[in-house]
């Protein structure tokens, strides 16, 4: 990505470029959306219970879906769900100029948040750690990115979030932490 869509960037380049600076914007939003949520699905995968009857039942192709294909299948979704939904918010409240600006700035949250969980399936997959044990860790983890994603979008230079106090509320729930929780109660309920 760094080489082809970022022609030849380094990574100090392409977390401080400006918005107005910077090129292909949308496959880099994309490509980086894909890493996370593979090596998301990857990470937690290990720790879910069950596959659902009802997503056991379905059988596309002739193959049954194992734990990763379930995960994977949900985290791609609820990212496609969220991002839809984000961009329907932006137009909906008149705002659509700044969805543009609002996945180039969280390409870079996200930039940062795959290369940490890549860190974090090595040393899970590839160290002698306690998995039940590490489990604890990732929700410390996961609590602690969520809120710090929360502040980064309320905070950043580029204003992503709505001026007014009530969309930005109406975001935070409806969009981050609504799918959330839909997603944990999916995958482990």
């Amino acid at each position: 990505m760094m080489n082809i869509v970022e022609r030849d960037a380094n990574l100090k380049d392409f977390l401080l470029q400006k918005y107005f600076d910077a090129s292909n914007n949308l496959p880099s939003w994309i490509i980086t959306s894909c890493v996370t949520a593979l090596t998301l699905s990857v990470l937690i995968s290990q720790y879910i219970p069950v596959v659902p009857k009802f997503v056991a039942d379905i059988h596309p192709f002739g193959y049954e879906l194992n734990k990763f294909g379930f995960t994977l299948t949900a985290v791609v979704l609820f990212y496609l769900l969220k991002s839809g939904l984000g961009f329907l918010f932006y137009q909906s409240i008149g705002d659509g100029k700044k969805w543009s600006i609002f996945y180039f700035t969280s390409t870079k949250f996200y930039f940062i948040l795959s290369f940490l969980l890549i860190i974090l399936c090595v040393t899970h997959y590839y160290f002698p750690i306690d998995r039940n044990e590490m489990f604890l860790y990732y929700l410390y983890f996961t609590a602690f990115v969520f809120i710090f994603k929360i502040f980064f979008y309320l905070f950043h230079k580029n204003k992503i979030l709505p001026e007014k106090w009530y969309y930005k509320f109406l975001y935070i729930c409806t969009l981050q932490i609504a799918p959330l929780m839909l997603l944990w109660k999916l995958l482990f309920f």
